[in-house]
This record gives C-alpha cells, sequence and structure tokens, in this order.
C-alpha cells in the first residue's frame, strides 16, 4: 500500500509539472502582447515597457516559467529598483488588472466554490443514491418508473434553466428568500444557507438525477449475482443483503464518478456562480478571461487541475476499502 502511494504521489507530482508547463505556455505564448494587456486604452508606449520589465516579460518564456514555479515556493520580486514590489509566497503571479497579487484573489473565492461544490455534493449523494436503491428494489414496478422518469427530466434541464427558474420563481415571483448576497457563514449562518440553498439545489438536480440512474444500474447488475442468492438463501435480511452486499460490490463506478465531479465544482462552478453571483473560482475565472487578465486565467487553470488529480488520487486509495478484491500493489 505505502509503496503504490509513493508512486501515485510521485506520477501527481509529474502531471502537475507537465501541466504548469503547458498552461503557462498556452496563456504566455499568446499572440497578443501581455504587457499591451496590463492597461487600458490610453496606455502610452512607455507604460506598456515599464510594466513588461516590471513583470518580467522581457525575459525569455523559460526564464519566465522558472521564476513563476520559484515565487510558487519562496515568492518572487517583481520589478527593478525603486520600482519593486514583492509578491509573498505562494505567489501565482500579480494581476495589473486588479491591482493585486492573485494568490489572495484566490483563496477568497476559494471558500465560496468550497461550500457550494460540498453542499450540492451532500444533496445530490443522499437523494440520488437513496433514490437509485429505491428504483432497483422495485424494479419493473411504478415505482421504479416513477423514479427513473423524474431522474430523466432533472438530467435532460440545463444548469443555467433551472437556476434561472429557481431564481425567477422562488426569489423574485414568490419572495420566498432574499436575492443572493453572500456572506461567510461564520459571520451570518441563516443568511449564508439563504443564499446557498438555491445554489445547491440548482446543481444537486442535475447530478442526484444522474447519479440515482447509475446506482439503480449498478444495483440491478450485482443483486443477480450468485453470492447476493446465497446471502439470502441463509436468510440475512434484505436490508442486510442490499446495504452490505449488493451496494457496497457496485459502488466503485459511484465513488470514480463522484471524486471527479467534485473535483470539478471544486476547480469553479461557472454558471451557478454567475446566475447566483457567488464570489467563486468560477466567477473569478469568467472575469479574467473577459478582461484578458493572463496571470489570473493561468492560476485558476492550475488550481482546477489540482483538485482533479489529487481527486484521482483520493479515489484509487478509496478503492482497496471499498471493494477487498482490489489489491494495491
Amino acid at each position: 500500500m505505502v509503496p503504490y502511494i509513493v508512486r501515485r504521489i510521485f506520477v501527481m507530482i509529474l502531471m502537475l509539472t507537465i501541466l504548469s508547463i503547458v498552461t503557462f505556455l498556452l496563456f504566455n505564448a499568446v499572440p497578443t502582447d501581455p504587457a499591451r494587456l496590463t492597461c487600458g486604452k490610453t496606455c502610452t508606449p512607455q507604460i506598456v515597457a515599464a510594466n513588461r520589465i516590471r513583470l518580467g516579460l522581457d525575459q525569455p518564456l523559460i526564464t519566465q516559467y522558472l521564476e513563476w514555479i520559484k515565487g510558487i515556493f519562496v515568492g518572487r520580486t517583481y520589478g527593478s529598483g525603486s520600482a519593486t514590489f514583492e509578491c509573498h509566497t505562494p505567489c501565482l503571479g500579480y494581476s495589473f488588472r486588479n491591482g493585486e497579487e492573485v494568490t489572495p484573489m484566490i483563496l477568497k473565492a476559494l471558500p465560496v466554490t468550497m461550500y457550494l461544490a460540498l453542499g450540492a455534493f451532500l444533496i445530490w449523494m443522499v437523494v440520488g443514491i437513496s433514490a437509485g436503491i429505491f428504483a432497483a428494489k422495485h424494479q419493473g414496478k411504478w415505482q421504479d418508473r416513477l423514479v427513473m422518469s423524474i431522474s430523466l427530466i432533472g438530467y435532460s434541464l440545463p444548469v443555467f434553466f433551472v437556476g434561472l427558474l429557481l431564481l425567477i420563481f422562488v426569489i423574485v415571483r414568490w419572495n420566498f428568500l432574499p436575492y443572493p448576497d453572500y456572506v461567510s457563514p461564520f459571520v451570518n449562518p441563516v443568511g449564508f444557507f439563504q443564499t446557498m440553498l438555491l445554489p445547491w439545489i440548482t446543481l444537486a438536480i442535475l447530478y442526484a438525477a444522474y447519479y440515482a440512474r447509475l446506482t439503480r444500474s449498478q444495483m440491478l447488475e450485482t443483486m443477480g449475482e450468485d453470492y447476493i442468492r446465497s446471502a439470502r438463501a441463509k436468510g440475512l435480511p434484505e436490508k442486510v443483503v442490499v446495504r452490505k452486499h449488493a451496494f457496497r460490490a457496485g459502488l466503485t463506478p459511484i465513488v470514480t464518478s463522484a471524486g471527479l465531479d467534485l473535483a470539478g465544482l471544486l476547480g469553479g462552478a461557472v454558471i451557478t456562480e454567475y446566475i447566483f453571483s457567488l464570489p467563486g473560482l468560477g466567477r473569478l475565472s469568467i472575469h479574467a478571461v473577459t478582461e484578458y487578465d493572463l496571470p489570473t486565467i493561468t492560476a485558476t487553470v492550475l488550481v482546477a487541475a489540482v483538485f482533479v488529480i489529487v481527486m484521482n488520487l483520493v479515489v484509487d486509495l478509496l478503492y482497496a476499502a471499498i471493494d477487498p478484491r482490489v489489491r494495491l500493489s
């Protein structure tokens, strides 16, 4: 187990290194002059040249990349002479568009996205898996058809449509909730819950529908196995058969999908955050793209990739605990 973890961590570091190179080169080798994007239309050639030096854009790309990597671990200094300023560790770049370091911007947006992703994840896992098990236990009956029909409708509806529908009716027309105005749960728990409830439901509708269908499929596949019939023949209660044998055996694909879906949301739920005005990573990424803020774009892409790669490692490690037939060697 330990050698496997060490190998996976090594591969993860290698993947992150390659990804950082590709991401950095992709957004810094664009035809547009990055220094020209650091100021408005009234920017003079002298200011552009000064900004190019301050950001280190006058150096070769390989030197810029090494300085960028160095900044992540030990920080870095921008500019020279009296115009120097420090970017503190971990330094993911400096946004001239916003006049601040990229790392504090990400750290400010990250908790919002984490609360959104984890809340929606909890709802869709509980609802989706429960609905899938319920449908599988009533295969072919009206309960099964009802659950699958509802899940099909939920899975077919786009996120932006569900979000706008909830926003218009629940908030604007019926006034059941105040208009979304994000506040930290440590400052105002009630206001936080009122703001996050509809975004959680918006994401949970789509994912719960998918997990209901996935769970039903896995349950039907495992419940036809010989060891399930043997467990029933021994007189085990149906709840034990379903929970300890059928569900656990079909859990591996569910965990795989759950890990990747959660990682994707942690990288930023762009549409949902934009609809409900949540200042998360997704909204930060949209603003960075529209403002051509290349340092922020590079940093948010790298952070999202880190979530995906780390969750892949976590999912692989969970396989052994879920399915004893899996041996990590």
